[in-house]
């Protein structure tokens, strides 16, 4: 046994640690945000779990039977959302939980109250777990602008009020990326440790990339700019070299891979879905907050993504985001279409 090495491994920078540090530099601070994180932090940890024994569980007959105390076993995007639901109440930190899976706001009891709104889509892509695919967590942190009654208005903010967010993806390994607005980070779950270790230190998004990420079986449905984009990512009139299409159907793998190497992520609006397709609060906003964190933008065909003010909980909108300079392009021809 390499005792020298296993040694080392005491010195790494847990998610925890990583927390603890940032905090310290607000003296002023109580800690309450660091709690609410670690909760957050807990659940990832607890639905990464759940969602590495979810083809077994499938494969021996669990899901959607009883077991021996007589609860059926639930559907892995109702289980997230349970565990979720009961790390943030029990944080005591939180007062107004907004997910995807819920038509209504959750309001927690006065008793275990705290000062934070948090919105989030417990698992998304939830549909891809069958076959495999990355699937993951989003959320992202408001918080009470005073110390009135929660109401529903205090979590349709706009993005650019978020304290924080982040998405939480499991795949091949059980990845963390998460900004409180200086920079992103990444931590990757080491399962040995069962620790959240800092392995993607302030990640900056190249300025151009090689690849959109673009559901191209709704061409046909598409606005001008957006076709215009994407005939332009495949047939150059430059001179330089075509992007690559890269499509997952999971936004948080789509958007994680975006960020590391660069490129597009579009979900534009089209004849079929006018709107959009993707939520608001909890998942063009924290995509859309990381992204700008690292160097990135974000826009909806009209605006900045983070400018916009929700009306609802679960409002659509469209959505492109990834390197500065590729967004720049989009946010051209949509100015040309405009001026005509």
């Amino acid at each position: 046994m390499d005792h020298i090495a296993d040694a080392q491994r005491t010195d790494l920078m847990t998610i925890t640690r990583f927390v603890l540090n940032e905090q310290s530099k607000h003296p002023e601070s109580r800690g309450d945000f660091s709690i609410l994180l670690s909760h957050i932090v807990l659940g990832c940890k607890f639905v990464c779990s759940a969602v590495n024994k979810a083809g077994l569980a499938k494969l021996i007959g669990l899901a959607g039977e009883t077991n021996v105390q007589g609860e059926e076993q639930k559907k892995l995007d109702v289980l997230s959302n349970d565990v979720f639901i009961k790390a943030l109440k029990s944080s005591g930190r939180t007062c107004i939980l907004v997910s995807e899976e819920d038509e209504e706001a959750i309001f927690v009891d006065p008793s275990q109250r705290g000062k934070y709104c948090v919105v989030f889509d417990p698992l998304d892509g939830s549909s891809n777990i069958d076959c495999g695919v990355s699937i993951g967590t989003i959320f992202g942190i408001y918080m009470m602008k005073d110390n009135h009654a929660p109401v529903i208005e205090d979590v349709l903010q706009p993005g650019k009020n978020m304290l924080a967010a982040g998405y939480c993806m499991y795949g091949s390994s059980c990845t963390l990326v998460i900004s409180t607005g200086s920079g992103v980070n990444g931590f990757t779950l080491d399962p040995s440790l069962g620790e959240f270790i800092l392995t993607h230190p302030d990640i900056k998004i190249p300025k151009k990339g090689k690849i959109y990420s673009v559901n191209e079986g709704n061409a046909k449905n598409w606005d001008g700019p957006t076709a215009a984009y994407v005939e332009k990512c495949k047939f150059p009139t430059d001179g330089s070299s075509a992007k690559s299409l890269r499509y997952i159907g999971s936004m948080v793998a789509d958007v994680h891979r975006t960020l590391l190497y660069g490129g597009v992520f579009l979900y534009p609006a089209d004849k079929k879905s006018p709107s959009g397709k993707l939520r608001v609060l909890y998942e063009v906003f924290p995509m859309s907050f990381l992204l700008e964190q690292a160097g990135g933008q974000s826009f909806t065909g009209k605006q900045r993504a983070l400018d916009l003010i929700p009306t609802k909980l679960h409002e659509r909108s469209p959505i492109f985001l990834g390197s500065y300079d590729d967004i720049e392009e989009i946010k051209a021809l949509y100015a040309a279409e405009e001026g005509k």
